[in-house]
């Protein structure tokens, strides 16, 4: 490094002197090349010379020589990234003076051009001097000069771009200046145009090119001046989403009138805004509308002889399908054409027939296959010959659209003629080339896939007009099963063929494909795996009938392999495929209790079953013992079952029996007991006895406290009083597992048999205040489960009658209780609820604010559109006097950005300054404790802080569009400083925000690194205890994840100060290191990522 320095500061100062030495031009280009170079590569080693660069390089603006000009700024650009804040206002100070003396139009322009660059270069920089730049550029706007006009609109560009937040009061005359200029023709007339396309649409199609020539004019560059003011556009339909509903109703229509211009680089520029807008649209978002004005702009264009205008015709379509799904529908007539004339015309670039197909795919995706049936004839010859094409990527996205177009022959699940549409005439046609391609072996590998594809989508779907040729494609397709390459996607389409409702015979494969699909379960690659279970379910689903049970015997003996905790997803489709053997060929499972049947229970008593898995086992289960397979009766599963916690020690945890397979085993025990209702009574009567036998295991009574309470669920014990006893005894137990258990036994026992057991539980709340905490519980499994109707009055007096309780958690379940309740009739009780709030104590509101965070769920809900109607009331609790209201407030804030954004979406103008207020540390929070010698400090207001920032790093994922970011960085950056909870967080929040809107967090730069620094450089004193140390690794890995995001982004090492703290970085071991360790270890950006979710 020192070296280089040397070298630089020797031939900078030449440089400098040659690059003034007007009389020899080529010396100066040449000089002007290398410091640019110079500048981009090595700004560092430059930082003396910023001064005498910038001096000497402005002159040159002034050049007699364009050469010269274009290439000083362009060395202006390479400086501003690095130079300091005074060097840049210096220079924007001398562009403004300049500008402002009203110079020779050359002169001007190249001034703007240069304002142009250094926006683009210097980014945020620019923003502070915006209020003065822009009258000045939109004055020149004014100015006769085409190429003056296009630099003054890359200026805007370069604006929108880099500055957006100080650009927001200059957007609305940005947006006019450009709707006035994208059409600045002044040589050309469209009005006869537009009349002419009126009256007939496709008449002289190939006069168009000529009549164009006759306007054109090589001195013309108005052309210029529209293509810059649409980029513009398109800067500001990227950057503002915000103004997405104002663009619809005035850029929108402005867009669709210039899809006629004339010049084909302009038009394609009009394409891109137009899907740049779509792009920017959610789904739903902007109204179909404006559909049949966009067709009707496009249809003739498909058939113009300009490639570049078709391609970006389907660009645009494309973006249109993605948004609007089915808003073509009623076009398609009007678009096939332009399709096919894209296939078939001979001038045809590849690319241009690619494009055409891709855009066939998505609309057949995206569209109703009665949409296309009577176009059938029309579209079919054209995409055959594109298949027998002799470049492979036609092939391969012909292959694609063939595969649709057999769906369209006849959709799922209709009889050969259904909806009067007939495919036998088409059949022949589309068989014969995708055999040819299927036969073939000599040709790519994506081409070889997809004609396998293609091919089990017309057995599957056209099968039946197949005849005598359908056995061959099946010995086909076990040839490419056994080959290594193919093997996937013949698996793949081997499962679609046989789970086809016209019944496909595949007698005379079957034996073959089970062995050789046997085989593929003992490969390592996952995918296959799981592809081949699929497969081999579809086939004995549906073709149980052929298969004999020694044909099954390859695959039983690789399963017990398969069914282990190491992979929960090929355990759960294994026992799928178990339960299908037991329901369609109960035979073939003689001999699995020695095989497969042990790693079953195995996987039942893991700590990790739950979802997808657990269910798979309880069908599994279910079907075993009705299969009445030999030495799988119901007694043997069950003592299976239940064994391990007999055996083990009293701990639950002890002897390998985790606490939660307890709950895993008892919801097999309740599927046993239901396929079995015979069984029933004597296992409930072994189950009360096992709960009150004094020598009975802890793990066995909690167990069968579980199972009472499973079986208990589908209403079997009817309202027993021995078991209401039972509840009650275990409720005294000094066991706090025993009393959990009892209370999750209750609720679910209380859900099978709500008329004996409901009013046993109320009446228990009310009477046992030390049994609270466990009865709410069983009342909470209650109202999340059961309909309630009759009883809701009854159980929400109760629970308001607890609501100020003191005990935090028993408040917390009393929210939970009453916000699931509130489901049960939103209608009638968010009302009363929101009266609650004027009503209650500091605490009753707490609950009550608690209670509106149940009420948001996931999925949508019948609350949904009430809750959206009063959650801005609830939220005014953010400005409570209780500090403890205000957090919970955040928390139920957080609960709704997280699961239903949409529900405040709309408050975040009023929400937003309480929230950010909740950031900033409170000095009257703050208080000390004497703890005997020591003074120990408590900041009382940590943990509304903490929900604070919750809130906004959940904000940066649901409702980006709705913040602005700088405000945003403000509070984050404070964060920095914070607590260390608060700093882990807000490092995170660093790292996302660099990865979401980089532009911003670049203008803040500065700011940032100072806090990241001094957490990365800070030591713990010597002497401290462990944990300390343990802490601020933990804080300097964190803060390194979010350095290593900040230098991930090109730009930011221009910063001299984040350049001096890289530079730091890696000449220091520790902090090498560590960034060596969260980079390289974790993956770069990945930790920031996947703790984001934690």
């Amino acid at each position: 490094m020192t070296f280089l320095f040397c070298v630089c500061k020797k031939i900078t100062s030449q440089l400098i002197g040659a690059m003034g030495k007007q009389e020899d031009v080529s010396v100066q280009l040449e000089a002007l090349d290398i410091l640019s170079d110079m500048l981009g590569r090595l700004s560092g080693a430059l930082v003396g010379f910023h001064s005498s660069l910038l001096s000497s390089l402005l002159p040159q603006l002034t050049s007699p020589r364009m050469a010269v000009r274009k290439r000083s700024i362009l060395a202006l650009g390479h400086l501003v990234p690095c130079c300091s804040p005074a060097l840049f206002s210096q220079l924007t100070e001398h562009l403004l003076t300049e500008l402002a003396k009203g110079p020779p139009t050359s002169v001007t322009r190249t001034y703007i051009q240069c304002l142009a660059t250094i926006s683009r270069q210097g980014g945020h920089r620019v923003g502070e001097h915006l209020e003065k730049l822009i009258p000045m550029v939109v004055k020149f706007t004014g100015v006769e000069d085409d190429e003056l006009r296009e630099y003054c609109f890359q200026a805007f560009e370069a604006f929108i771009r880099r500055c957006p937040k100080e650009m927001s009061p200059h957007v609305a005359t940005v947006t006019k200046l450009c709707l006035k200029f994208m059409t600045f023709d002044p040589n050309y007339n469209y009005d006869d145009d537009e009349e002419e396309e009126e009256d007939s649409m496709d008449i002289e199609d190939g006069l168009d090119e000529e009549s164009d020539d006759e306007y054109s004019d090589d001195d013309d560059m108005s052309w210029k001046v529209r293509r810059s003011s649409i980029k513009c556009l398109e800067a500001l339909i990227g950057t503002r989403r915000d103004l997405l509903l104002s663009f619809y109703s005035s850029v929108c229509p402005a867009l669709l009138a210039r899809f006629k211009e004339r010049e084909e680089n302009v038009r394609a520029d009009v394409f891109a805004a137009f899907s740049t807008l779509l792009r920017q649209t959610r789904v739903g978002q902007g109204g179909g509308g404006g559909v049949p004005l966009i067709v009707k702009a496009l249809h003739r264009q498909l058939k113009e002889k300009s490639i570049k205008s078709r391609q970006g015709c389907f660009c645009l379509l494309t973006e249109l399908s993605h948004t609007l799904p089915g808003a073509l529908e009623p076009h398609i007539p009007a678009l096939i054409p332009g399709i096919v004339f894209s296939l078939t015309d001979k001038s045809t670039s590849s690319n241009m027939r690619i494009d055409a197909l891709s855009f066939f795919h998505v609309l057949l995706l995206s569209h109703p296959p009665q949409a296309f049936q009577p176009h059938m004839q029309v579209l079919l010859p054209p995409v055959v010959a594109c298949v027998e094409d002799s470049f492979y990527k036609i092939t391969s996205e012909a292959l694609l659209v063939t595969q649709q177009l057999v769906r369209v022959m006849r959709p799922q699940g209709q009889t050969a003629t259904a909806g009067g549409f007939d495919p036998k005439p088409f059949v022949r046609q589309v068989f014969s080339v995708t055999l040819k391609r299927l036969k073939a072996t000599d040709i790519d590998q994506e081409v070889k896939e997809r004609a396998i594809s293609c091919m089990g989508h017309m057995v599957c779907h056209l099968g039946d007009h197949l005849g005598a040729e359908l056995q061959g494609v099946l010995a086909i397709f076990l040839e490419r099963l056994k080959n290594e390459i193919t093997r996937l996607t013949t698996v793949r389409t081997i499962t679609l063929i046989a789970a086809s409702p016209i019944k496909i015979d595949l007698s005379s494969i079957l034996s073959e494909t089970l062995s050789v699909l046997g085989s593929f379960l003992r490969k390592n690659q996952r995918a296959l795996k799981l592809g081949t279970l699929a497969c081999l379910t579809a086939l004995v689903t549906h073709h149980a009938a052929a298969i004999k049970p020694a044909a099954l015997e390859p695959v039983l003996s690789e399963l017990p392999a398969l069914v282990d905790e190491a992979d929960m997803h090929v355990s759960q489709v294994s026992v799928t495929l178990l339960t299908c053997m037991a329901k369609a060929c109960p035979s073939s499972l003689a001999k699995i209790s020695s095989s497969v049947l042990p790693g079953v229970f195995r996987l039942v008593h893991s700590p990790l079953l739950q979802g997808g898995a657990l269910a798979a086992i309880l069908d599994f289960m279910q079907a075993l013992v009705l299969s009445k397979t030999s030495n799988l009766g119901y007694s043997q599963l069950l003592k299976s079952l239940t064994e391990p916690f007999h055996s083990s020690p009293s701990s639950v945890d002890g002897g390998g029996v985790h606490r939660q397979s307890i709950h895993s085993v008892a919801r097999c025990v309740a599927a046993l007991s239901s396929a079995c209702p015979k069984e029933t009574p004597g296992t409930v009567a072994g189950l009360i006895q096992e709960v009150k036998s004094p020598g009975s295991p802890e793990s066995a009574r909690v167990l069968a406290l579980l199972c009472l309470g499973e079986v208990g669920r589908s209403g079997s014990l009817g309202g027993s009083k021995e078991v209401q006893g039972v509840i009650l005894e275990a409720f005294t137990s000094t066991s706090e597992e025993v009393k959990t258990a009892a209370s999750c036994a209750l609720g679910s026992m209380a859900v099978g048999s709500l008329n004996d057991f409901l009013p046993f539980l109320l009446k228990e709340i009310s009477s046992q205040p030390r049994r609270q905490y466990l009865l709410l519980h069983s009342l909470k499994e209650v109202i999340r489960s059961s309909s309630l109707s009759p009883h809701v009055e009854s159980i929400w007096a109760l629970l308001f009658q607890n609501c100020e309780c003191q005990e935090e958690g028993t408040r917390n379940l009393v929210a939970e209780c009453l916000g699931k309740l509130t489901l049960v009739n939103p209608a009638q009780l968010l009302p009363r609820l929101k009266q609650q709030l004027k009503a209650g104590s500091p605490l009753a509101r707490s609950t009550v604010v608690t209670a509106i965070k149940f009420t948001i769920v996931d999925q949508p809900a019948p609350i949904d559109s009430l809750l959206k109607d009063c959650i801005g009331d609830f939220l005014k609790t953010l400005q409570d006097n209780d500090i403890n209201v205000r957090r919970v407030a955040l928390v139920m804030f957080n609960s709704a950005a997280h699961n239903k954004p949409s529900l405040i979406r709309g408050l975040l103008g009023t929400v937003l300054p309480h929230l950010y207020k909740e950031t900033q540390i409170r000095k009257d929070l703050i208080r000390e404790v004497e703890m005997g010698p020591f003074k120990h400090t408590v900041d009382d207001g940590l943990d509304v802080r903490k929900a604070a920032f919750e809130c906004m790093y959940t904000l940066l994922d649901s409702c980006l569009e709705g913040l602005d970011v700088l405000q945003f960085l403000d509070h984050v950056e404070e964060g920095l400083k914070d607590h260390y909870d608060i700093r882990m967080l807000t490092f995170l929040m660093l790292a996302r925000l660099v990865s979401l809107c980089p532009a911003a967090v670049l203008q803040r730069l500065d700011r940032l690194v100072e806090p990241l620094k001094a957490t990365c450089t800070t030591k713990v004193k010597a002497g401290s205890v462990k944990q300390e140390f343990e802490k601020q690794e933990e804080l300097r890995r964190s803060a390194m994840r979010a350095v290593a995001a900040l230098l991930a982004v090109p730009e930011v090492e221009r910063s001299p100060s984040m350049a001096d703290f890289a530079n730091q970085i890696r000449t220091n071991a520790d902090m090498a290191s560590i960034y060596q360790s969260v980079q390289g270890g974790e993956g770069g950006l990945g930790p920031a990522e996947s703790m984001d979710m934690s």
